[in-house]
């Protein structure tokens, strides 16, 4: 099977790296293995999950030249999300054509390496490399491929997994838009325990889930479960509309909705009835043979996106686990090669030659015997000499190599306990509340981030085109987080040649 640039490969070792588990290909049969091992004859695929990327549209100029597109990509995410100069964001896009203006209009996925090198540690650990790393809705792209969804229009796929959830729409067969849902299976057991009053073991949750329809069951989870399900409906509800009014799309033709788990619940039934849009299972044939009972459809959708053609696979890839080139093409291989064709050349000397020559070294050869047995013992004592000096010298390198080592790795683990103590809470809270101006339709000019001892801010400067979306903005966090941030926004000015209204939201966390 051909499945990238590298050349052919037997199978296609799919790897869920957030739950550790891994599928693997065999002919036309799909297996769950357990200890995946390294075959450089594998191609490995996998995914990253929706919530662990920046997902935005930007749009740029038609009249920057394609060679200069990436750059003006790059200056432009750093500049209007404030991202940190320090940090070499793996940035990669797809170009999405919805002719709403005349400008190019770009779909982003922005991700710290270092989420790549911790998600991944265990994994690469036991396979040693990852071919492809892709954004998990951009696999869909393979329902289209390989011709399972063949009509155009507007589709929604909805997809629940143990610690995400993710929504992704498609026009025309293309990638449109994609956004994490606050719905992982995780999290609803969370919110099932709320509703229900009591703590519930998720194991139970699950098991309830995989087995009593709601329809039959005669639970008392029953209405707590329906009660999830309506919040969970109302949420996607009100992004349909908001990714319908962003796109100016008529309709959602169809939803595709299912989940990680098997779950007894008709979810596309109660979609269609919810969202009142054709809905269907999540579910799809790839013409592969298991001899299991349920395999996650995201590692069906990696077996399939792996073996579609080149040109129809979008060009992201987050992988920073590359196997090494081939022999030939390493510069060890290449002056190996080049050393190796001298020996062969310097000896196609004519061997006649050297039979006469050797004649006369001998005779030379007798009469050296004598001189060198006497310096037999001094070449032996110096060569003891050269190897201690030499050993010594080996040493010091290795020392200062592993000193070198030292301080780089305490210089990382000072830089990943940095980060993990204060990136991952600043980043959770820059995506909610720009989801919360996203609904209420403020757009975020800039931010600013203030520390000091005694306080932490954020200072976001909004745009609007109405000041009652600002203030409805304002009014709408103070009682949505109350008790936790305090909100204060001085004045709200109006512009009179953007006729845009402007205001400062300061933030104390």
């Amino acid at each position: 099977m051909s499945t990238n640039q590298e050349g052919s490969f037997l199978n296609v070792l799919s790897v869920n790296a957030y739950n550790d588990r891994y599928v693997v290909s065999d002919l036309n049969t799909l297996d769950i293995t357990a200890s995946p091992e390294y075959k450089k004859e594998q191609y490995v695929i996998s995914y990253l999950n929706t919530k662990d990327s920046i997902n935005t549209n930007i749009s740029i100029s038609r009249n920057i030249p394609d060679e200069d597109v990436e750059d003006a990509i790059f200056s432009k995410v750093y500049d209007e999300l404030a991202l940190d100069q320090a940090i070499e964001y793996q940035i990669r896009y797809v170009e999405t054509f919805n002719n709403i203006d005349d400008d190019r209009q770009f779909n982003l996925f922005i991700i710290d390496p270092l989420v790549i090198e911790e998600t991944y540690l265990d994994t690469v650990e036991k396979i040693n490399y990852i071919d492809y790393i892709i954004p998990s809705p951009l696999l869909i792209k393979a329902v289209y491929a390989k011709e399972i969804i063949d009509d155009d229009g507007v589709h929604c796929f909805i997809y629940f997994e143990e610690n995400d959830a993710f929504i992704a729409v498609y026009k025309d067969k293309e990638f449109l838009y994609t956004k994490s849902l606050n719905f992982s299976l995780l999290a609803m057991h969370e919110r099932f325990c709320e509703l229900y009053g009591e703590r519930v073991e998720y194991k139970d949750f699950v098991r309830f889930l995989s087995t009593q329809s709601l329809k039959d069951t005669e639970s008392d989870y029953k209405d707590y479960m329906f009660k999830l399900y309506k919040e969970m409906f109302s949420t996607i509800n009100d992004v349909i509309s908001y990714i319908k009014r962003a796109f100016e799309l008529e309709k959602i033709d169809q939803v595709y909705i299912g989940s990680q788990i098997y779950i007894a619940t008709k979810l596309h039934e109660l979609a269609e009835f919810e969202l009142s849009i054709e809905s269907y299972d999540f579910d799809f044939n790839y013409g592969f043979n298991s001899s299991q009972v349920y395999i996650d459809q995201l590692h069906l959708l990696m077996q399939a996106y792996a073996t579609i053609p080149d040109d129809e696979k979008y060009d992201i890839n987050f992988t920073i686990f590359h196997r090494p080139p081939k022999f030939i093409k390493r510069e060890s291989g290449k002056i190996i090669m080049l050393v190796a064709a001298s020996i062969v050349i310097a000896f196609s000397y004519p061997v006649a030659f050297w039979s006469l020559a050797y004649a006369e070294n001998l005779h030379l050869s007798l009469l050296k015997n004598e001189y060198s047995e006497l310096h037999r013992k001094k070449d032996a004592r110096m060569k003891i000499i050269d190897a201690k000096k030499a050993q010594r010298i080996t040493n010091i390198d290795k020392l200062k190599k592993e000193e070198t080592e030292y301080l780089k790795k305490k210089n990382t683990l000072v830089k990943i306990h940095d980060v993990k103590v204060n990136y991952p809470m600043k980043a959770k809270l820059l995506t909610m509340f720009t989801s919360d101006f996203n609904k209420h339709e403020v757009r975020l000019e800039s931010i600013i981030y203030t520390e000091d001892i005694k306080s932490k801010k954020f200072i976001f400067n909004l745009l609007s085109t109405k000041d009652k979306k600002i203030t409805k903005l304002v009014e709408y966090l103070t009682k949505r987080y109350n008790n936790k941030y305090n909100f204060i926004i001085e004045n709200i000015i109006y512009n009179d040649k953007t006729g845009q209204y402007s205001g400062s939201l300061e933030v104390s966390l």
